[in-house]
């Protein structure tokens, strides 16, 4: 199976795109971002669907994005390259389903090359729950997902979240299929404890407010908040 490939490379990322462009790709080149035997029905929907995939450099602040097509530029969806290949999977599916809602919500306009959006809907309401579940029920097996991951990934689409990293059993599951590096969950560290990000910044962990750590930023002074899933580095004493 294949999918038609080439947008070039920029900054550490990888484009894949629908477009019949330059070349061809099959799923061995996938074989570094989604477990095998999800491969083909993850291009399929790709084949059907006129949406660029942009395999991304780590961001903080998010895990993959989808952006609707607009103008000259086709529907997008970016996913972080440094997730495991099960989160990788996860995370692209969420974005799936934003394209499905977009798709279902719009219409062709006279006069646009392009369609439009003739109603809005809730970015993580009930059609995009209801897509998600669709998109993922094929891949709730024991052949694609570990038994661990799976346990607690039936659970979450029971009623899915805007972000699966809300469901810290999940969280914890998927975390034991990374890449080793010194990262922990902040909710592991002791109180005034000093971390740092990927960026560079140091923080000092505070109190807990309701479902969030206070923390500090030395670099700065501000407050900013973290959910006790962040995964940051903590630094000697």
């Amino acid at each position: 199976m294949q999918l038609p490939f080439f947008l070039g490379t920029k900054s550490g990322s990888t484009l894949f795109s629908p477009a019949p462009i330059v070349a061809r790709i099959t799923a061995v080149d996938l074989h570094a971002f989604i477990p095998e035997n999800s491969k083909g029905y993850i291009l399929d929907w790709f084949q059907s669907n006129p949406v660029h995939l942009k395999v991304s450099k780590a961001r903080s602040s998010k895990f993959g994005d989808y952006r609707a097509p607009v103008k000259n530029f086709p529907a997008r969806i970016s996913v972080n390259r440094n997730l495991n290949s099960f989160d990788f999977l996860i995370t692209l599916v969420h974005e799936m389903a934003h394209h499905e809602v977009w798709t279902e919500t719009s219409a062709p306009v006279p006069g646009f090359g392009f369609p439009r959006r003739k109603r809005r809907s809730r970015p993580h309401g009930k059609e995009w729950k209801n897509h998600y579940q669709r998109l993922m029920s094929p891949l709730m097996k024991e052949s694609i997902f570990p038994v661990d991951v799976l346990h607690h990934l039936e659970k979450h689409f029971e009623n899915p979240r805007s972000s699966s990293k809300s469901n810290e059993h999940l969280v914890v599951a998927l975390k034991k299929y990374d890449v080793p590096d010194d990262s922990v969950f902040i909710e592991s560290l002791p109180l005034d404890a000093v971390f740092t990000l990927p960026a560079g910044r140091k923080f000092r962990k505070r109190e807990k407010l309701r479902k969030r750590y206070r923390c500090v930023c030395l670099d700065n002074g501000r407050i900013y908040l973290f959910s006790p899933m962040a995964r940051v580095v903590p630094m000697p004493i």
